[in-house]
């Protein structure tokens, strides 16, 4: 009888464990491998690190750029034209154990500091530079511009079908989605989260517009689940999105890290003001002759009253 029981202990062991190890579909994440479902929640390694994810919310942004940086090296993906927009390009970022940016971030010998979003936020320096901490992306501003139309969209159509996919696909509590905003071409959507509001439970703005990002480039994150920009029926497609990053403290950049745009700019602005202080100086001293001639004539013509 006892070895019967021990056979039937063994069956459920064995069966309990194949239970806990059925492969499963990350729906929210393609980039990973070794999926696995565990008590009804699918489980994967992250590529690039290894890094345990959880398929039932998303992924962080770090562990996706080393995915992504993985996946580029191997040749297994093609990288989008555009994959540089909105930082200095794509690189194989250094994660904490919890996915989140590691401060500074490196290439050999060529360090920088990042923001909770991986973008860099000081001057490039070698390996002696110290990032002291995390500074924290409070605000995204996703700026998009629709290709060619002759009327415009319909305005609350617009808002209320980005507040949905925002909400619902990425998963964002809707007080964190601040503004939409359409301006014919321009749509912008203002994400804003402090960490004083931020729950633990709380996807972060900076991973939403990662995904966000991708999904409009055509370039999707999310298994078999591509994003169509639909309003009133009707599909909408982009020519051009740029996605803008506001910390918590202002960026550490000097002048000579500025672009020649905007330096260009502060350039004409001081020109415009010495030039302006010239001309009052100028002005002023005519005025000032002006003045003085007017005083001596009227001395003359009271010395000649006086004669």
């Amino acid at each position: 009888m006892k070895p019967l029981c021990g056979a039937a202990l063994l069956l459920l062991l064995c069966a309990a464990a194949c239970a806990q190890q059925t492969p499963c579909i990350c729906k929210n994440n393609k980039r990973v491998t070794n999926c696995k479902l565990l008590e009804g929640v699918c489980w994967c390694d992250s590529v690039g690190s290894g890094a345990s994810v959880n398929c039932d919310t998303l992924t962080s942004k770090c562990l996706l750029m080393k995915a992504e940086m993985t996946g580029s090296k191997s040749g297994r993906r093609e990288k989008p034209k555009d994959a540089f927009e909105d930082t200095d390009g794509l690189y194989d970022p250094e994660c904490e154990s919890t996915g989140v940016f590691k401060a500074k971030q490196c290439n050999g010998s060529t360090c920088w500091c990042v923001n909770t979003a991986g973008v860099r936020r000081t001057d490039k320096h070698d390996a002696d530079l110290k990032c002291s901490q995390l500074v924290r992306t409070t605000w995204i501003i996703i700026e998009m511009k629709h290709a060619e139309r002759n009327a415009p969209l319909n305005t609350e159509s617009l808002k209320k079908f980005f507040r949905e996919t925002i909400t619902n696909r990425y998963m964002l509590d809707g007080r964190y989605i601040s503004s939409v905003l359409y301006e014919k071409p321009y749509i912008t959507i203002d994400l804003k989260q402090n960490s004083s509001e931020k729950s633990p439970g709380d996807v972060d703005i900076a991973d939403v517009a990662y995904y966000f990002e991708k999904d409009v480039k055509g370039d999707s994150i999310f298994h078999n689940n591509r994003l169509n920009v639909t309003i009133d029926n009707e599909i909408l497609r982009f020519e051009k999105t740029v996605v803008y990053y506001v910390d918590e403290i202002a960026p550490e950049f000097s002048m000579k890290s500025l672009t020649p745009g905007l330096i260009a700019v502060i350039v004409v602005v001081i020109v415009a003001i010495v030039a302006a202080i010239v001309v009052l100086v100028f002005t002023r001293r005519r005025k000032g002759k002006y003045v003085k001639a007017e005083v001596k004539e009227m001395n003359e013509m009271h010395r000649g009253l006086n004669a």
